[in-house]
């Protein structure tokens, strides 16, 4: 990429360039390629280069829906771009890599520990992919799968190819991949096998910070619930998400009167005080397994077990939390 400063210590102008799409870039829709290539760049930005005709595909100008042929020849117009930030440790990228659960040709799972983002971005340095990228520099292609909050443990897919990638999307879409997370509610579960059907509205507060809320004007969403152990003023609950919407299992949770401990945006402030008191440090969800087929038809099972700060809280601090209630 040639590039000429631009006065800023954090930035660099980029000149015109000209990509041939190969088979595996082949399949993406140009504005998804675009944020790719112009790092940094706002969305709106992007989608500005394409509505002027300064992006062009084979000579002509397309829409942000245009999905890339592979021998396409993409025109990159000039952009200030953001340049490389702090190489990540090779102490934490060794960690990550050390957490792998399992890795082929087109895909990899990590076991994700909780405090760390699946992405750098919004004052985050270095994510799982920026970790994995530094220490396995020849998974160049390498790309999220799917995503889990930054606090959330568990397993985590990555393709990668970009060929896999759409092919897990495609799985996505079509309802065949599986998951199960463990996740420790406020309150005693009598409901047995419940689906929570329920719209879900993502609101955006003062700052950029992502709410979400049940709402009719929202997107569908759904989760499978049902018991997996009791402890009286908490249920260890097994959860089930059949959409992807974000924060769901802990929207859906709270809407239906059973947050989850240590949910500091959508949780009971007093129950937190008191489980944070008795040792549990955090949101308290835990991807536990996911499964999908493979192209051969054979599902493929990844199981993560319960991260050790949550597994203390069950075995030791739900005690000291109840003697806490019953003090109170």
């Amino acid at each position: 990429m040639q590039q000429k400063s631009d006065g800023s210590a954090d930035s660099v102008v980029t000149k015109v360039r000209k990509i041939r799409i190969d088979q595996e870039q082949a399949g993406q829709r140009i504005d998804n390629f675009l944020r790719r290539q112009l790092p940094g760049v706002p969305k709106g930005r992007v989608y500005r280069l394409l509505r002027r005709g300064e992006v062009r595909v084979n000579g002509g100008r397309i829409k942000a829906e245009y999905k890339l042929q592979e021998g396409d020849e993409v025109r990159v117009p000039p952009a200030r771009v953001r340049v490389p930030g702090d190489v990540p440790s090779t102490g934490l990228a060794a960690k990550m890599v050390d957490r792998v659960l399992y890795e082929d040709k087109r895909v990899l799972v990590v076991d994700k520990p909780t405090g760390v983002a699946v992405h750098g971005g919004s004052g985050i340095s270095h994510g799982v992919i920026e970790l994995l990228r530094h220490a396995r520099p020849e998974l160049k292609d390498l790309s999220l799968v799917h995503r889990l909050d930054r606090e959330t443990s568990g397993c985590l897919v990555l393709a990668k190819r970009r060929s896999a990638l759409r092919e897990l999307h495609a799985k996505f879409r079509a309802g065949v991949v599986e998951k199960n997370y463990l996740g420790l509610a406020v309150g005693d579960w009598q409901l047995g096998e419940q689906l929570i059907d329920e719209p879900l509205l993502v609101q955006n507060r003062k700052g950029g910070e992502r709410h979400v809320v049940v709402s009719a004007g929202g997107k569908p969403a759904q989760t499978r619930v049902q018991l997996s152990r009791t402890f009286g003023q908490y249920s260890l609950l097994q959860c089930s998400p059949l959409t992807g919407r974000t924060h769901q299992i802990r929207v859906h949770l709270q809407h239906v009167g059973f947050p989850l401990a240590g949910d500091e945006r959508y949780g009971d402030e007093e129950e937190n005080r008191r489980a944070k008191k008795s040792g549990l440090p955090r949101l308290f969800l835990h991807a536990q397994s996911i499964a999908f087929p493979d192209d051969s038809g054979n599902e493929l099972h990844f199981t993560a077990p319960l991260a050790d700060d949550l597994e203390r809280f069950l075995t030791i601090g739900i005690v000291d939390a109840r003697r806490q209630r019953d003090q109170a």
